[in-house]
């Protein structure tokens, strides 16, 4: 009796603990705001790069310290924050024309998967834009190795993509050659480790 008594209480210790490093694995980190940003440039009449950004980023980021495959991404960016350096044309790209801040506050997109291959990261998910939801391919670099400062640990990574405005119906009234449809972006984010 006492031997059963003895083996099960190994296995439930065993159990315990390969629970234990299972969830040990994977950490929670909370989207900066204060230190994470949106670049972005586009043709215009097919001559010169209009470039800005946007700020105001929040979400949460879930890394797989074993299978960096098995991480995920949720996060939303503040459109009311875009910003071209043209007071008269970012007012525009506040405008129904384009982002339509008044029903589109934020563009969202969360992470469907995360492929590895040669050494390079590329990142799936979902992007709603002007209330269209379509995938899109991002090319990732990092996470960097986490550094912890006054009791503080954080890590970052880069995102960079390209879109098409016609997928999203982003500001239709401005076809090629006025506007060009590609627009390439960049995102830089920086993370804190919450648990």
């Amino acid at each position: 009796m006492k031997s059963k008594l003895l083996f099960a209480a190994t296995l439930a210790g065993t159990m315990f603990l390969a629970h234990s490093n299972a969830q040990a694995q994977t950490t929670t980190w909370a989207i900066d705001p204060a230190h994470s940003s949106v670049n972005f440039e586009v043709i215009h009449m097919s001559v010169s790069h209009v470039h800005g950004s946007m700020v105001g980023i929040k979400g949460m980021v879930t890394l797989d310290d074993k299978d960096i495959t098995k991480s995920s991404v949720a996060a939303t960016v503040d459109t009311t924050t875009v910003s071209t350096g043209v007071d008269a044309r970012d007012t525009h790209l506040k405008s129904p024309d384009f982002f339509d801040i008044a029903k589109n506050p934020t563009i969202t997109f969360k992470s469907t998967g995360l492929t590895k291959a040669g050494g390079k990261l590329t990142l799936t998910g979902d992007l709603t834009l002007n209330g269209v939801t379509k995938s899109i391919a991002l090319d990732v670099d990092g996470p960097t190795a986490p550094v912890t400062m006054q009791g503080k640990t954080v890590s970052g990574f880069s995102a960079s993509g390209k879109l098409s405005r016609k997928d999203f119906g982003f500001g239709p009234k401005f076809a090629p050659p006025m506007l060009g449809d590609d627009v390439k972006f960049t995102i830089d984010v920086e993370i804190d480790k919450k648990m």
